[in-house]
């Protein structure tokens, strides 16, 4: 109903517009200049017609000042132009106040319907949620029954093996004391570990014995290393004593070295000194002249 008021309202403004142009936007009426009219300047100042033309003033002197030769005609058609907008405003304000009635009237039925609609699916979704409480609770039921069921069977299973297990416990050899039970047939030097019942004496005595073998063994063998240890302890003291006296030794005659190194090196220093004094006191004493020079030159050549 909306979309066909739209559409009603659309369909009336384009009459209206239709029927301004067909009034006030004729052909003969028309302002633009037409380039192939040659005669359209001719038209426009046409010869006189009459006072009301706009085309001639007082120069023209067609009309004059205060002259008004068409009042009463123009006072009725400015009553009939009033006349014609009062009545087109009162036709749209009666044809507003329709549309607003009709809008509000399509509006409230809008809504109610929206109502009904809502409650409706109020009420739907009301029964689908019973409807789904009930079967989730029948299906609840169903799993616990089950549940039920399958537990009881569980148990009654449980009791039969339990009962089966004790008839073969009490019926086979686990609960004999016979040792051969626990002898495995493929390999005689084993036994089976869920048929043993444990060592006789004499397999508890031989494990003894060796156990007892194996602890003075290693007593002895411990008492060996301690004196092996105690060997090389020694070895190791009496080596560093000597390491000590070589070094005490090394150390004496670096001492006696340096001592007679000094004492050689001053017997050398005197013997220098005295030979320089010699030479400083007797050998130079006499300084060379020129003469020796040149006799000492001539007899090089």
């Amino acid at each position: 109903m909306l979309e066909k008021e739209q559409a009603e309202r659309t369909r009336r403004l384009v009459k209206k517009f239709h029927n301004f142009r067909a009034q006030r936007q004729q052909l003969n009426n028309k302002r633009e200049f037409d380039f192939w009219d040659s005669n359209q300047l001719w038209r426009e100042f046409p010869a006189y017609v009459g006072d009301s033309v706009p085309y001639y003033g007082p120069v023209s002197l067609q009309c004059f000042s205060g002259e008004d030769l068409e009042r009463a005609a123009c006072l009725r058609m400015q009553q009939e132009q009033f006349q014609y907008s009062l009545e087109r405003q009162l036709q749209e304000q009666q044809q507003a106040s329709v549309d607003e009635n009709c809008a509000d009237m399509l509006n409230e039925q809008l809504r109610l319907a929206m109502d009904m609609r809502a409650a409706q699916l109020a009420k739907l979704e009301e029964s689908c949620r019973i409807a789904m409480m009930a079967a989730r609770a029948n299906a609840n039921k169903a799993q616990a029954a089950e549940l039920a069921e399958r537990q009881r069977r569980e148990h009654q299973h449980q009791q039969e093996a339990k009962l089966v297990e004790v008839q073969n416990q009490i019926t086979s050899d686990l609960l004999t004391e016979n040792p051969q039970v626990a002898q495995n047939p493929v390999a005689p030097h084993r036994v089976l570990p869920y048929c043993w019942k444990g060592m006789t004496p004499e397999q508890r005595a031989t494990i003894r014995k060796a156990q007892e073998t194996q602890r003075h063994e290693k007593e002895a063998k411990h008492q060996a290393e301690q004196t092996l240890d105690a060997k090389w302890e020694s070895q190791a003291i009496n080596l560093a004593q000597a390491t000590m006296e070589l070094e005490e030794q090394e150390r004496e005659l670096c001492a006696e070295f340096r001592r007679g190194l000094g004492s050689f090196n001053q017997q050398l220093a005197k013997e220098q000194k005295a030979q320089q004094n010699y030479l400083n006191s007797i050998i130079y004493t006499n300084q060379p002249t020129a003469q020796y020079h040149l006799q000492f030159n001539t007899n090089s050549r």
